[in-house]
Order: structure tokens, then sequence, then C-alpha cells
């Protein structure tokens, strides 16, 4: 079953308190990290591991993009999260990995990304997200809660 989310859910108060919309951070702001170092595949992805035993994946063929792994707060309990260069954005359950075990995928270093055509995955060293600007769609994965927009 997979879970769509269109936009990330505002967070309610009490009574009288304001609502309040995630921060999405600005990916694109951070220095890019060399892809020579994150190619797998041969040369076909890039790969780079996030928080503990997510492993996240930038597929340059089909211009796919995803992690997968133990996602802190996802949503149904999530354990998959993928996109596309020219759509949306879901969470799944699988019982492989969106492309099967990437072993040894290296840590993208804190306040890094990864890009390729339309799609950039980084880091702060706290949450990793990915962000299509083909249309503004992505996700964020953190241990405070993991969601699409």
């Amino acid at each position: 079953m997979i879970v769509l989310a269109g936009a990330a859910a505002a967070v309610l108060g009490a009574s009288g308190v304001a609502s309040a919309e995630p921060v999405l951070p600005n990916i694109n702001a951070m220095p890019p990290a060399n892809p020579k170092d994150y190619a797998a595949n041969d040369g076909a992805w890039y790969v780079f591991s996030a928080l503990d035993g997510v492993t996240c994946v930038l597929d340059r063929g089909s211009g796919s993009y995803g992690c997968s792994g133990p996602l802190p707060a996802a949503p149904g309990g999530a354990n998959l999260v993928t996109g596309n260069a020219g759509g949306g954005v879901g969470f799944a359950n699988a019982a492989q990995p969106m492309y099967g075990i990437v072993e040894n995928a290296p840590a993208l270093a804190p306040h890094s990304r990864l890009s390729f055509k339309t799609v950039s995955c980084g880091t702060d060293g706290f949450a990793t997200s990915c962000i299509n600007t083909f249309n503004q769609s992505g996700f964020v994965i953190s241990p405070t809660g993991s969601y699409a927009f």
C-alpha cells in the first residue's frame, strides 16, 4: 500500500496558537558533494547513507530517487520513500530495498548535497531531504518525523 502525500500537513496547536508549516531545508543552497565519490552500479546511481540504516539513491537512468530502511516516524510505518523526475512522492512498505541492497554506501557529509538534473538530495546533519525542482515535490526524513511535500 502506498501512502501519497501532496503537501506537508500543518501542525495544529491549542486554541489561540497559530498553525505552523514544517520548515523545508534549502537543499540547493548547500555545496555539492563530488558525485564520483557516490557512484554505484557502474555509475548508473548516486548512493549515500543517511541516518541509521537508511540508504538513498538517485537513479541517473530513470530519474527516480528515494530512500529505504528504517524511516523515522514515516506515514504508516513505511520503510521506503520514492519519487521520480516527473511526478510526486510516495511512502510504502516493501520487503526489499527500492534498488536492491547497496552495501557500504558512503555517508553524505553534513551540509552537502548530491544532484542529478532536477533532483537534489542533501543533509543538514540532522535531516535528509530530497527535492525535485521540476514540480517542487520531495520529502524529508528526520528523527522528529518524515513527510512528503
